[in-house]
């Protein structure tokens, strides 16, 4: 399909950088399309780039505050929003707000002129919503949910499709008044080095780790959320057969705490930071310790690694958490006697570990990225 497209298309795929995943599944689709559509070219916006400065620290950095210090709390602002009416007076104070902040946007799509555009998180796609509304945007928009889930913020009017992480969100999409014939059930996109084999020894001898150890990868998400320096000093205490990756993501903190770990345990524990190449960790690991974001664990889904999903936060994470119990694709920690307890129980117990990662293979949709260019592809015949 993709290779039989006659005509030159141009994509603009836009996304906002409050929390990593979002930006990450932009960059799959680009990726993607650069690798299997020569007739595709792809730009990709993060459209935090594109506002005040004030207005961006808010809207990111606000986030990952409430999350890290608050998550009742922010448990509490996503189910209040998921059944918030469009017509509220909070609901109209927010869009008016974005609007005076995003106007930028409209005059960098104007200067792109994109054939079709994708958006991976919602507030771009509310803010093309009213432009269609109000005739200032003539081309067709494509929203891709990166949550095993879908919230009401993601479910705009005058979207030319939705491309869905599994059956069930497609349902509950139709459920919110989504046309099933715009609904895609495509999974989330990732990029392609997830896609590809990998070697399990040579990735362990590449990055200096011990091929006769059990190996734990430890994520907290790209912003380094999380006391996982503490959860690794754990680890790494209650049994010698343990070599742990931790990853830190941009957090230069807890990189750096990490750092200093590290000489306590020799060549066991190998401290990350922000890096493009997770996916040769995730190939060296046998298990996955993580936050439950929706793009994290689509790539551990494709990588066939097993997860503990370690106290996801209320919302998004926790729905996400839900769906890899619910289909055995992982275990459940509520703090970090149980992510230990669990570790010990499935490296002694491998047969429930191989379980776990056939569940994830059965879960994984690699093709997620392609799926979407094909709808793409297909709606401009």
């Amino acid at each position: 399909m993709l290779n039989h497209m006659k005509k030159k298309q141009k994509i603009a795929v836009l996304s906002v950088s409050a929390g990593s995943g979002h930006v990450r599944a932009a960059e799959a689709i680009k990726a993607t399309a650069e690798k299997l559509c020569p007739n595709f070219e792809v730009v990709h916006i993060d459209v935090m780039d594109l506002v005040p400065p004030l207005f961006k620290k808010v809207y990111t950095e606000t986030y990952i505050k409430i999350v890290e210090n608050h998550p009742a709390f922010w448990g509490y602002l996503y189910h209040k929003s998921d059944t918030e009416k469009v017509n509220s007076a909070l609901s109209k104070l927010r869009v008016a707000i974005e609007r005076l902040n995003t106007g930028k946007l409209k005059k960098v799509l104007k200067e792109i002129k994109p054939d079709q555009v994708i958006c991976t998180h919602f507030l771009p796609a509310q803010l093309l919503s009213r432009q269609i509304f109000e005739g200032k945007f003539d081309r067709p928009v494509w929203v891709q949910v990166t949550d095993f889930d879908v919230h009401g913020l993601w479910i705009q009017p005058n979207m030319a499709g939705y491309f869905a992480a599994s059956e069930e969100v497609a349902w509950k999409m139709a459920e919110k008044g989504i046309k099933q014939e715009n609904i895609w059930v495509t999974g989330i996109p990732v990029m392609p080095e997830f896609c590809e084999p990998h070697d399990r020894d040579a990735c362990i001898a590449e990055i200096g780790l011990d091929p006769g150890k059990a190996t734990l990868l430890l994520m907290s998400g790209g912003a380094g959320i999380g006391n996982i320096g503490a959860l690794a000093e754990r680890l790494l205490k209650t049994n010698e057969r343990y070599q742990v990756i931790a990853v830190a993501g941009k957090n230069e903190q807890l990189l750096e705490a990490l750092n200093q770990l590290k000489p306590k345990y020799d060549d066991r524990l190998l401290p990350v930071g922000f890096t493009d190449r997770i996916d040769k960790y995730m190939a060296a690991s046998d298990l996955a310790v993580t936050k439950s974001g929706g793009l994290t664990t689509s790539e551990c889904l494709v990588m066939g690694l097993p997860m503990i999903v370690a106290s996801p936060i209320p919302g998004q994470e926790e729905r996400n958490a839900d769906y890899l119990l619910e289909n055995g694709a992982a275990l459940k920690a509520c703090d970090q006697s149980a992510v230990i307890w669990r570790v010990d129980m499935l490296l002694y117990d491998r047969k429930h570990l191989e379980a776990l990662k056939q569940n994830t293979l059965d879960l994984a949709r690699p093709e997620a990225a392609q799926k979407v260019l094909e709808a793409l592809a297909i709606n401009c015949m």
